[in-house]
């Protein structure tokens, strides 16, 4: 027997379909006892979705703080109550530092790659050691099929010449 889960055409997706919408209802008013959510115990929010939910709103309230701490006179913070919080220095201080350490590791990675990379008059531009060479094969023309060469480097005058040479 199949299980209702598996569709094996359209017209049978159609009246699964169909039966899902017709098995839908809503509340009635005597029915408290039933959850008001509606919904069986496999559903509802993935915790994926919680996490970035509590993350956008912990993100908004730590920006509105800080907004308030570097910019709210002192005054009105101690009118408040609030008599303790970290200098002022430190609000430009630490994006400052952020920023730096952000473009010098920027900068030592560019760095780091142009020291990696070979000078272009180096033949490792050209070869390295996964280089071949193309193998020679003499196949007898008997039949219409070739086999496949296999995996070579094409030779740089064999570029050079595709590329350069007008004569063509």
């Amino acid at each position: 027997m199949e299980s209702p889960q598996s569709v094996n055409s359209p017209r049978r997706t159609l009246s699964l379909s169909r039966q899902r919408r017709a098995t839908v209802s809503f509340l009635d008013s005597d029915d408290k006892n039933k959850p008001a959510s509606g919904l069986s115990p496999d559903h509802g929010p993935k915790p994926s979705e919680v996490y970035g939910f509590v993350g956008s709103i912990t993100t908004v309230v730590a920006t509105v703080i800080f907004l308030v701490w570097a910019y709210v006179p002192e005054s009105w913070l101690h009118s408040i109550g609030i008599s303790y919080y970290p200098s002022r220095y430190w609000a430009l201080a630490v994006p400052t530092y952020v920023m730096v350490t952000i473009v010098l590791m920027l900068a030592f990675y560019i760095g780091l790659n142009f020291m990696s990379t070979p000078s272009p008059a180096s033949i490792n531009t050209v070869y390295d050691e996964f280089s071949r060479d193309p193998l020679s094969h003499d196949f007898s023309e008997e039949g219409d099929e070739k086999p496949i060469d296999p995996i070579s480097d094409i030779g740089i005058d064999r570029i050079n010449d595709a590329m350069f040479n007008n004569s063509a």
